[in-house]
């Protein structure tokens, strides 16, 4: 059954699963033994093919799955667009919270909208799974008991490009980064339309990696105009925040030969090609994304520890994520440490040339796998107060 419900911009979908009431003091822990979980993202912005409408059908997904095992509980799935602004996404999960009694909010997909979402999270002690935000403050200084991190955080992509490229002898990087909380040295606006002075600069800079720490719309004009400035033939590219509907957007003929960092990748595995069949239907035949992905894996896990805690209680939610690892048909074997960091095993591709590729998606060869013991920042390094 789906629902709509209107409201400064933000539309609600029910899927409810179907189970008998239980009684007892368990009512109280799970209102009406119903889990309602917000998709927050960017539904028609820059980050729209990366999550967007992909996000919540994700969800949904999972939410489906969950059915098979959930016995008396139903689930809830709505959806929001922050529109990336970080005050838009905070009004949004304060009214999830407040009116409509949302027990988490997944996706994000935007780091200034994650790190305000984070503490009124904290506040209201409801869950944050934050599956899409980049920046590493998160699991950091700004680490909360009630969020947890999922995919992909700076650390993570800088690290798994790094080793990729020092093993060929790519020593030199020169970064062209976002102007707000995922971006770090060489900054511009998001949405730019013009890069020719970041190149002239990357040229002149010598450097043997010319590296994207953007996405999306910014990304693929970035990468175009690299082809056009004759930047691809001399310093190899790299796409720190790369993601397949990226490479789509771009095509292999200017694509090829980019190097991208993942944390999935549809084709990489039985399992997730089986992940990417369910998806498709529902998406226009388009592959899911890593975004995408870690929203279904995150929220069916979610859903699982709220069932074994028995409670819709943020820091407790997250407590049980943390008891044991999680056999995760899509990102392998993930553990949720104590400053809320998931960590699974990451990946380095490269985009194929155009004659490589057997149709539209078939995109990455695998150059390496980073073991999820080595792919994110030691939980000593971040600063986070939770660790001890």
């Amino acid at each position: 059954m789906r629902t709509f419900v209107r409201g400064r911009g933000v539309a609600a979908m029910g899927v409810m699963l179907a189970g008998a009431l239980l009684v007892g003091s368990a009512r109280a822990e799970i209102p009406d033994r119903t889990i309602k979980i917000g998709i927050l993202n960017d539904q028609t912005g820059p980050f729209a093919d990366q999550s967007g409408k992909g996000s919540v059908a994700a969800a949904q997904l999972a939410a489906e799955d969950f059915a098979q095992e959930a016995g008396a509980l139903k689930v809830e799935i709505l959806y929001g667009d922050h529109q990336n602004k970080p005050d838009i996404g905070a009004t949004i999960v304060r009214e999830w919270i407040d009116r409509n009694g949302v027990a988490a909010v997944a996706d994000a997909v935007n780091s200034g909208v994650g790190l305000a979402v984070n503490q009124i999270l904290h506040d209201k002690n409801r869950t944050f799974v934050a599956t899409n935000v980049g920046t590493s403050d998160l699991t950091g200084k700004f680490c909360q008991p009630t969020t947890v991190q999922w995919n992909m955080d700076t650390w993570a992509m800088g690290n798994a490009a790094a080793r990729a490229s020092v093993k060929e002898g790519q020593t030199s990087w020169y970064f062209i980064s976002f102007d707000y909380a995922l971006g770090q040295a060489l900054q511009h606006p998001l949405g730019t339309t013009d890069f020719s002075s970041y190149l002239l600069q990357a040229q002149a800079s010598g450097a043997k990696v010319v590296a994207f720490a953007d996405t999306g719309g910014d990304l693929v004009t970035g990468v175009k105009q690299s082809a056009e400035f004759g930047v691809t033939p001399k310093q190899t590219l790299v796409g720190l925040f790369t993601q397949i509907t990226d490479v789509d957007a771009l095509g292999l003929e200017a694509a090829q030969g980019l190097i991208v960092t993942e944390s999935f990748y549809w084709d990489l595995n039985p399992a997730t090609r089986a992940f990417a069949a369910r998806f498709a239907p529902r998406m226009g035949g388009r592959m899911p994304t890593a975004n995408q992905a870690a929203v279904y894996a995150s929220v069916l896990a979610y859903l699982r520890a709220v069932k074994a805690a028995d409670t819709i209680e943020g820091d407790k939610v997250v407590a049980k994520l943390r008891e044991a690892p999680i056999d995760d048909a899509l990102f392998g074997r993930t553990t949720v440490r104590r400053d809320g960091r998931a960590v699974h095993a990451m990946y380095v591709f490269r985009v194929k040339k155009p004659e490589a590729s057997k149709g539209r998606w078939d995109d990455y060869e695998l150059l390496a796998t980073i073991p999820a013991e080595e792919a994110f920042r030691p939980l000593a390094d971040g600063g986070c107060p939770l660790v001890h």
